[in-house]
């Protein structure tokens, strides 16, 4: 579907046809969709109840499933969170990025993007949106070429993320400005505020609000009556602490449940907030994490089997590592209640998001757009593989091709070692490793971490290269 023809879609111009394929009649909308993309931060398969978890309720983010679309088969862009971060911003695969893992920076800050990455608030703004950050951004260091006030209209959260691994900071920063706090307020809250204001703040232009919260990653702090609420509920792990930065948790288990419990309130509120300025129809909400489940800070995954059917965890290239909850809603667009098996993967959210824009898509990206599956088509362009590569714990890859699943481990030692392979469609807890009956598949699979990747100096994935 080409730009011209999405705007007719939702109204701007006269007819509602997507390739050739009949679409429901699209409620008509004054100008290019506000788009507001919110990510949790370490949120599992299973955390929400729409997605299968039974320990407590999100019923605000399964209003946006009952209201939008839920995909099944929907992927980060690493199993951490910078370089899912910089993959998202840029539309690359960690096999390109420039940010392909976690790496510090002192005293405050990760490692930068050069001055002229094109990223999505970027090339947003060049079709008028204004753009917005509330959050963690994780990839670049204050006053840096990569600073998140280089690239957004406005920014207030941690510009460092191992400064966000603590819900009481001593400081925020609003734009180029570092906000002192008291050590004592919950930080959620007031990114949360702050993204609502800037929703407030809304002019005849179109908005992108990028909400990157940093629930419910450790520290597994919580409001105090949301936590008490649940220490009545799991009274079982009330002798447990928690330890990470800031303040120690009695009973973490309750307070990871009051933490997701607190970020459903939060986008309830988004919600009201679109109803009451009279935007909801035309604003496109999406709801992501950036990767899998932590085992951090008295989190217990396996309680709440946030890995749902999965296997593995934050910082695993097996499927609860990577594949991730993504909602998307657009009244009157996108059909209620609508499912979707479609493999994508977050470097696809740049060209989805400039078609919707129409702007194009720059050159150089690993995505595919999205947007013909939002409007139900069945005609959507696939994949013909998902890449990830990993740096920690022995330097990992993985490809995924329609059913197939790869998984290489310890390539820092041996770029050759032996590829474990799974079919997703028969085996999707990736139990049975069935590299010996397809050697046919293994050996595309390697051709495949071969060539998928180019040389990063920064980033050496194996030991000669």
């Amino acid at each position: 579907m080409n730009r011209r023809n999405f705007l007719k879609s939702i109204g701007i111009a006269s007819t509602a046809l997507l390739l050739n394929s009949c679409v429901s009649p699209m409620k008509k909308a004054a100008k290019r969709p506000n788009i507001i993309y919110i990510l949790a931060d370490d949120l599992g398969w299973g955390d929400l109840s729409c997605y299968g978890q039974s320990k407590f309720e999100t019923p605000n983010i399964d209003r946006l499933a009952a209201e939008g679309m839920k995909f099944t088969r929907h992927y980060s862009g690493s199993t951490v969170c910078a370089p899912s971060r910089c993959s998202l911003m840029t539309g690359l695969h960690t096999g390109h990025t420039v940010v392909r893992g976690n790496k510090e920076i002192e005293p405050e800050g990760q490692s930068p993007m050069p001055a002229d990455t094109v990223t999505i608030p970027r090339l947003l703004k060049t079709a008028g949106y204004r753009t917005g950050m509330f959050g963690k951004w994780g990839l670049g260091a204050p006053g840096s070429a990569s600073d998140p006030a280089e690239h957004f209209d406005e920014f207030y959260g941690y510009n460092c993320q191992r400064q966000s691994h603590t819900f009481y900071p001593d400081h925020l920063w609003h734009n180029r400005d570092k906000i002192e706090l008291d050590g004592k307020t919950y930080s959620h809250d007031l990114i949360m505020e702050a993204a609502k204001n800037f929703i407030r703040s809304g002019s005849s232009t179109p908005f992108f609000c990028y909400i990157p919260v940093t629930i419910p990653h450790a520290a597994m702090h919580a409001p105090k009556g949301l936590h008490d609420k649940y220490r009545k509920k799991f009274p079982q792990f009330e002798d447990k602490i928690g330890r990470y930065r800031g303040p120690e948790v009695q009973n973490p288990v309750a307070a990871f449940a009051a933490m997701v419990e607190h970020l459903d309130n939060g986008a309830g509120e988004i919600l009201a907030l679109l109803k009451e300025l009279d935007i909801d129809h035309n604003t496109l909400i999406i709801f992501t994490s950036d990767n899998g489940p932590h085992q951090s800070g008295g989190h217990d995954p396996v309680f709440f089997d946030s890995n749902g059917p999965l296997r593995g965890y934050k910082r695993d290239l097996y499927e609860g590592g990577i594949r991730v909850p993504m909602i998307a809603r657009l009244p009157g667009t996108i059909k209620p209640g609508s499912l979707t098996d479609h493999i994508s993967a977050f470097w696809d959210v740049m060209p989805t998001l400039c078609q919707i824009a129409d702007i194009d898509t720059p050159g150089d990206t690993d995505g595919i757009s999205f947007l013909p599956t939002l409007l139900g088509s069945k005609q959507q362009p696939r994949h013909k593989y998902l890449y990830w590569e990993f740096h920690e714990r022995g330097g990992k890859q993985a490809v995924c091709m329609g059913r197939w699943k790869a998984i290489r481990l310890d390539v820092n030692k041996n770029p050759d070692s032996p590829i474990e392979l799974y079919d997703l469609e028969a085996d999707l807890g990736e139990e049975n490793n069935i590299a010996d009956n397809h050697p046919d598949i293994v050996a595309k699979m390697s051709e495949i971490m071969k060539t998928a990747r180019t040389y990063n100096a920064d980033w050496q994935l194996f030991k000669k290269q």
